[in-house]
């Protein structure tokens, strides 16, 4: 295979819409325009010397398709690319790219710290799986800066955060937690899935790593499973190299196939489904029976200071609290016409989701109440609909309440 004129270039001669189409290509010697989908588990080679090759890391080919594959590396060169990344590898979900990002640099003995405000899974990872291993992990206040000090020690490797928060869309100041953390001498890992590629870059920031759940924005269309982790090109090679190989989450071609048709279209669908939530929050916000309205758009976003600094805009997400508790939440979802109920995000369509009872349902209802995910409160992705038809559809259900 061949590389194409516009994924040989630098990564910087590019902005990123045309990076979204056009980096990390490759062609056969067929020259087809879409990306070739290379569906194999194995490689054959020209002789036992070129194979034995391979497995010394001595002969650049390809070796099995859950180390890598060509389509594969196209859909990690884009991202790599996109994101402004030394390097990168993809996984089999989110939560795998997650789960190996936090845990394949570490050992026993080691300690995370990590902002409560978070996914239900990932917090399953930071607080229930690392010290079944003998990592140990803190809890703090993501938003207070004195907590995280407070919290380093001199065996701590590894600090955690989503930005904007998963469900209630907290905005951390990423810049400020990485100098935290790397003057304890620990990296700092941003799950970046709420911002988007487009609206926030946190390697930029001071991060040291970045995680993507490519599930939802990056397809975007409710179709397949995939996870991204860009760094360094040294911890990749360090940490996640052999992890990967040896353990195997390996995210399938057929999948980076789909992922690579979805970032095509990824500037075009965030900035729509951005300009839709920003419409459905301003209409929300003057609503009688929404009692609390959060979304990082708007001037009276709780962080507004941190969301100018950091971000590029605001998020394709809206979250708003009912009146009346779970009950009238429930009313509001089972009156939905257009936004359907789901726990996935940035899909074309758009979704509501009642985090108290499915994404942080394993929560107690104390450490959810600390996170401000009452029993009133919604989380809405905003889809590709015309704008005034969500807005009317949020309405009406909300007569329901």
């Amino acid at each position: 295979m061949s590389k194409s004129p516009a994924s040989a270039a630098s990564n910087t001669r590019y902005r990123p819409e045309t990076r979204l189409v056009h980096s990390g290509t490759l062609r056969s010697e067929f020259g087809e325009t879409s990306e070739a989908l290379f569906l194999t588990q194995g490689y054959v080679y020209d002789s036992s010397e070129q194979c034995e090759a391979r497995f010394k890391g001595e002969d650049p080919g390809y070796i099995y398709s859950r180390y890598s594959n060509p389509t594969i590396a196209m859909f990690e060169r884009r991202m790599i690319e996109l994101e402004g990344a030394e390097a990168g590898r993809s996984t089999a979900t989110g939560m795998a790219a997650v789960t190996t990002a936090v845990l394949a640099p570490l050992k026993a003995g080691d300690h995370v710290v990590a902002s409560k405000a978070m996914f239900g899974s990932c917090r399953y990872v930071i607080e229930d799986l690392l010290p079944r291993y003998g990592i140990a992990s803190t809890l703090v206040d993501g938003l207070d800066l004195d907590q995280w000090q407070r919290a380093m020690r001199p065996n701590t490797k590894s600090c955690f955060l989503e930005s904007p928060t998963n469900p209630t869309l907290d905005v951390l100041d990423i810049g400020a937690i990485a100098e935290i953390a790397h003057r304890a001498g620990a990296r700092l890992i941003v799950d970046n899935v709420f911002a988007t590629p487009l609206w926030q870059s946190p390697l930029a920031l001071g991060a040291d790593v970045v995680v993507y759940s490519a599930t939802k924005h990056i397809d975007g269309q409710g179709r397949c499973l995939g996870g991204m982790i860009l760094s360094s090109e040294a911890f990749i090679a360090e940490h996640l190299h052999n992890f990967m190989r040896q353990t195997g989450p390996s995210l399938s071609p057929f999948n980076a196939w789909v992922l690579l048709k979805g970032l095509e279209t990824l500037s075009v669908r965030v900035r729509a489904q951005t300009d839709n939530a920003a419409r459905v929050a301003d209409a929300l916000a003057k609503h009688p029976k929404i009692s609390r309205l959060i979304y990082p758009g708007r001037d009276d976003h709780p962080q507004a200071a941190t969301v100018k600094k950091q971000m590029r805009a605001g998020s394709t997400l809206v979250g708003f609290e009912v009146a009346g508790g779970k009950e009238a939440a429930f009313r509001v979802l089972n009156a939905l016409r257009l936004a359907r109920i789901s726990n996935n995000l940035g899909d074309a369509k758009s979704l509501v989701t009642h985090p108290a009872t499915t994404t942080h349902q394993r929560l107690k209802p104390e450490a959810r109440a600390e996170l401000g995910i009452s029993e009133g409160f919604i989380r809405f992705s905003a889809g590709l609909e015309h704008p005034d038809d969500l807005v009317d559809d949020l309405y009406a259900a909300l007569e329901q309440a």
